[in-house]
């Protein structure tokens, strides 16, 4: 009788834990689900509201995953509930990457114009100079072509240039010059490097003198402002 009260114990306790552990596995599932279905709300969010909120979003989303990764680490058969989570922060960073390259161009849209962009613009119209003042494009077979448009562009230009934009040209012009070093050594001709000299001592002349001009026309413009 003892031995049979005990075997009915034993078996109450394990179908009690039985049960427990079929509970734990469905709260984790639950979890599971209610994390994919949160992701998948995020994309029938309007883009204006979602970028409005977007940081609001994004720690929700943390939140979300850190509770739905402790599930799934509870449950037995963790496959399945894996890959269902991985596919839903795929979709969440597919999401955000998109929002955030738009994001990006809004804000670089909004940001005001840089002046020494248009001057960079001006003065070299066949490649693209960023900020970075970078020559990486300019090679033997264009450098020369690179000079003329440069010493053309200015001439065209220096009426309207400000003291700043002098600056700018200044700092363009050297980039230039040092990039022109590295292509010596890649095959420049003889014939183009004595034309890029030529270009550089007559622009070294006018351009100290231009500049002087803008600093002198500068300077009257404030002492008229300040009567």
């Amino acid at each position: 009788m003892k031995t049979r009260n005990a075997l009915l114990g034993l078996s109450l306790l394990a179908l009690s834990f039985t049960s427990c552990k079929s509970d734990e596995e469905k709260m984790a599932e639950k979890n599971v689900d209610n994390y994919t279905k949160y992701v998948d709300s995020l994309g029938n969010v309007a883009e204006a509201d979602a970028k409005a909120n977007w940081q609001a979003i994004e720690a929700e989303y943390n939140q979300k995953t850190t509770e739905a990764e402790a599930a799934v680490a509870n449950m037995k058969d963790k496959t399945k509930a894996e890959e269902r989570l991985n596919a839903s922060k795929a979709k969440y960073e597919e999401l955000k990457a998109k929002y955030s390259a738009q994001m990006e161009q809004e804000t670089q849209a909004a940001a005001p114009a840089d002046p020494r962009a248009k001057v960079r613009a001006t003065l070299f119209p066949g490649g693209s100079v960023g900020a970075d003042l970078n020559f990486d494009w300019v090679n033997k077979d264009n450098i020369l072509k690179v000079y003329n448009d440069f010493n053309n562009a200015y001439d065209d230009n220096k009426d309207n240039f400000s003291r700043e934009d002098f600056d700018e040209i200044k700092k363009a012009w050297e980039a230039l010059d040092a990039r022109k070093n590295t292509v010596e050594k890649e095959g420049l001709s003889s014939h183009d490097n004595l034309k890029i000299a030529e270009l550089k001592l007559k622009w070294a002349t006018k351009f100290k003198v231009d500049r002087m001009k803008a600093k002198g026309d500068e300077n009257q413009d404030a002492k008229d402002e300040a009567k």
